[in-house]
């Protein structure tokens, strides 16, 4: 006889006791949630339950799936389910066995390595500039395509802000597939992972005073899955996938 949930015009809201209930209740939910991972772990010791990751729409399509061959290779025989998720996910509520997330995650009950850096630069197609010198563009004169604050405030965002060029800015995304397109068709110059920009032969590098921060990417596994073969495997996979990227 508490209420516990109170609905609203925009969703729902836990009152003070339905919070009390909700704080009191966790460390079941995680004991529920880690027999869970337990039974998991031990129905997938002949190694064919299948393993999901997940990362963003960008990790996914331009760096994990173009590198799926080198994990057939070697020995995967479980399927693999690539989650393209922006949120983030709960790895202790197995939401997914593995994440690939831009910042860094919190939690005891997490592994968390740190994968190579991504270098950032501007590019733009052949195109866009045209018999002009790429490293002589101004590029507060130049139509900028730069991401958006989706994933909270990036480093880059403030360093284009201190560099006076968030006055150029003519788009924004949270998309690097849609930076790179939008770069590919001639709308402007991108902001976009060097490692990335630099598979496309239509597109040229241009040169700037200063560096953009790097991007850090990090890798998460819960420590009741470590020990898997197949998502111990996966891990694996993942880091000379993020490693051989940034070697180029």
């Amino acid at each position: 006889k508490l209420r516990l949930v109170e609905r609203q015009p925009r969703g729902t809201k836990r009152p003070r006791h339905g919070e009390g209930i909700a704080k009191a209740a966790e460390p079941m939910a995680e004991q529920l949630a880690r027999v869970s991972r337990l039974a998991d772990g031990l129905r997938s010791e002949g190694g064919t339950l299948p393993v999901r990751l997940s990362a963003t729409e960008f990790v996914i399509s331009d760096v994990l799936a173009p590198a799926l061959p080198q994990l057939w290779a070697k020995g995967g025989d479980f399927p693999l389910h690539l989650q393209s998720q922006g949120d983030v996910v709960s790895l202790a509520a197995r939401d997914a066995d593995l994440a690939v997330r831009m910042s860094r995650p919190e939690g005891a009950s997490l592994i968390i390595r740190k994968l190579p850096m991504l270098h950032l630069g501007f590019f733009a197609s052949d195109d866009y500039v045209g018999e002009r010198n790429p490293h002589q563009l101004d590029l507060a004169r130049e139509k900028l395509l730069i991401y958006d604050d989706s994933y909270g405030r990036l480093p880059e965002l403030d360093w284009l802000q201190s560099l006076g060029l968030h006055t150029s800015v003519v788009m924004r995304t949270g998309s690097t597939r849609g930076l790179m397109t939008a770069a590919l068709c001639g709308a402007g110059v991108a902001l976009l992972p060097k490692a990335i920009a630099r598979r496309e032969d239509s597109l040229v590098e241009i040169a700037t005073a200063g560096n953009p921060p790097p991007r850090t990417p990090w890798l998460i596994v819960h420590r009741d899955l470590r020990s898997q073969p197949s998502i111990r495997m996966v891990h694996q996979w993942v880091m000379e996938t993020f490693a051989a990227l940034v070697r180029g």
